[in-house]
């Protein structure tokens, strides 16, 4: 089991209100190095010609890692739309990967089209962990031209905006599984969902924003302390998954519920017309 740890912080902000990307090469651990240069291999070995840059995200690149707890998490884009291409072999990649380096949690390779990636007009979620939280390991560096973001509504919606779509995705894997670990897997990622869609719930009146689990759990907590115990709860299933598919429906139906309900309020307020996208500030 993994306790609760008070680490993570809030997103710096520079002058002008923007956040400021901590992430460097410089913070990247040495034996990280040869993690990355083997994803990167994969990658391009498996979809030749369609990789434009791959980019190393999260924890890892900010120096901020826990040995044993902290995955490498890896945005891939690529030239065609991902929909369009196969996939088929990241699984197995991610799994060997994980397995030959025990300091690592995991391997998650998500992948974006150049085309999204330079959609500036509106905050997206994947341009905006690039600018914000990304380092570039291989191709051409977008980073540099994307546009700087604050902590805001445009932000914020990105989270909220597809959360009832999530937990009834999560509910769906749920139902009827019985492989331990793909259940385990089902509650880690809606958990954290939940956790930082918390935190986006509250960003506009704390004008902050963190990815990290526990400030985002401090955060909501302020503002909804009669809700700090079921955060709590969701904290805790994010980093010490439950294998039990019933016991994790009836938490989505108890607290995740309730968020769901709120979330929507919060849209009335602030995306009335239900865009998927609000335009940068």
């Amino acid at each position: 089991m993994n306790e609760i740890k008070k680490i993570g912080t809030l997103c710096p902000l520079d002058t002008q209100g923007y956040i400021i990307n901590q992430a460097a090469p410089a913070y990247i651990d040495n034996k990280f190095l040869e993690v990355i240069e083997l994803i990167n291999k994969s990658c391009l070995s498996a979809l030749p010609g369609e990789v434009h840059s791959i980019y190393l995200r999260g924890s890892v690149p900010r120096g901020a890692e826990v040995e044993g707890v902290s995955d490498v998490d890896v945005i891939i884009v690529t030239q065609s739309d991902p929909e369009n291409l196969d996939l088929g072999w990241t699984e197995e990649a991610t799994r060997f990967i994980d397995q030959k380096y025990p300091f690592i949690n995991g391997v998650e390779l998500g992948f974006s089209s150049l085309r999204e990636v330079k959609e500036y007009e509106y905050c997206s979620m994947i341009p905006f962990i690039l600018k914000t939280y990304g380092v570039c390991v291989y191709g051409e560096n977008l980073i540099s031209q994307l546009p700087d973001y604050k902590p805001d509504s445009s932000l914020a919606n990105e989270h909220l905006f597809h959360l009832s779509t999530l937990i009834d995705r999560a509910r769906r894997e749920l139902e009827g599984n019985e492989d331990t670990e793909d259940i385990e897997d089902c509650c880690s990622w809606i958990m954290r969902i939940i956790v930082r869609a918390g935190g986006a719930l509250v960003i506009i009146q704390e004008e902050a924003y963190t990815r990290d689990l526990y400030p985002a759990y401090e955060l909501f907590s302020k503002h909804y302390p009669e809700k700090e115990k079921e955060m709590r709860t969701a904290l805790w299933y994010a980093i010490n998954p439950s294998s039990d598919s019933r016991e994790i429906k009836k938490f989505l139906d108890c607290f995740g519920n309730w968020i769901e309900e709120e979330t929507e309020n919060w849209l009335d307020i602030y995306n009335k017309e239900r865009k998927i996208h609000l335009p940068l500030a």
